[in-house]
């Protein structure tokens, strides 16, 4: 029989527990509040973008650079983990950085932990928006992360993904691999799964935590716990409007498919009614050419004697 546990011993074990998820804590910090992806303003051209090197839109460096690693902007020489030694003096500005990460775009201390481990840590190492496919060295916004299915998404993306991110790319909520209701959802691949096929020979579960997706791998959350939503199509007669028994027949899906193929139907009329006017204005032409020609043929045989436009006015001045 293993001997029962005391009190000390519990207390003691729940204490090496906490101080084990504490030290967990402190190492995973939250994407939004990381200081490589902390906000900045720049010096020069006073627009808030993310913290970096130079400014993305004048490309000027900044008076306080803040280490992408610790956050802080000014070195203090408390210890001796410095690379650069700078006894009894603090250090700012350009005197503090020692480099520039290739992730994040951000200045590093010239400390020796933040030098050795910020390029292995960097938590934007793949930071690429999954809506528009933009890294760190394309825009100059934050980049953060979706609660749904934990990708990234940049500044202008972040919440049009999220509102549309909950919704399944099947039309039930049914298992991808059988007929059964999923009980877990995976939010990258947009499918359910039941408890039967969200075993994997791949993946394997860790204790205390929800089962992996057996395609991706990424850690399901139960259905029933989301606003999951399924895809809807519109095909035939659903996409009619209600007629007055309450349903929707064919010939008002062929008209709405008509009026989208061939656009709206008072832009025809326009047309129409140009093309009637320019007719109309051809047959006036015609009519006033017609009457020009009828009336020059009536004063052809018109003979009015001898006048002054005739020429023989000479003539008759010397008669006289």
């Amino acid at each position: 029989m293993p001997k029962k546990k005391t009190g000390a011993r519990k207390k003691a074990e729940n204490r090496r527990e906490r101080e084990k998820q504490l030290r967990a804590s402190r190492s995973t910090i939250d994407l939004a509040k990381h200081p490589c992806n902390a906000s900045m303003e720049c010096d020069k051209c006073q627009r808030r973008q993310k913290n970096r090197a130079f400014c993305y839109f004048c490309n000027s460096v900044q008076k306080l650079p803040i280490c992408a690693q610790c956050g802080k902007t000014k070195c203090m020489m408390k210890s001796s983990d410095c690379v650069i030694k700078h006894a009894g003096v603090y250090s700012t500005g350009l005197a503090m950085v020692g480099a520039i990460c290739d992730f994040c775009e951000a200045w590093v201390c010239h400390g020796r932990k933040c030098l050795s481990t910020h390029a292995c840590a960097c938590p934007l190492t793949d930071a690429e928006c999954v809506e528009c496919e933009r890294g760190v060295w394309d825009h100059g916004g934050r980049i953060f992360s979706c609660s749904f299915c934990h990708n990234f998404l940049c500044e202008d993306d972040q919440f049009e993904h999220q509102a549309s991110c909950q919704v399944l790319e099947a039309e039930t909520f049914k298992c991808v691999s059988c007929n059964r209701l999923g009980q877990h959802s995976c939010l990258r691949c947009k499918a359910c799964f039941c408890d039967d096929h969200t075993r994997s020979k791949v993946f394997k579960q860790e204790k205390g935590k929800q089962p992996p997706c057996p395609k991706c791998g990424h850690e399901t959350q139960e259905t029933k716990d989301l606003s999951m939503s399924t895809r809807s199509l519109k095909f035939g007669r659903q996409t009619g409007g209600e007629e007055g028994d309450g349903a929707s027949g064919y010939d008002t899906y062929w008209k709405n498919l008509s009026s989208d193929k061939y656009g709206d139907s008072s832009y025809h009329d326009e047309e129409e009614d140009e093309d009637e006017a320019e007719d109309d204005e051809e047959e006036e032409d015609e009519v006033g050419k017609d009457s020009d020609a009828e009336s020059s043929d009536l004063f052809t045989n018109l003979n009015l004697g001898r006048t002054y436009a005739s020429g023989y006015a000479h003539y008759e001045e010397q008669d006289n």
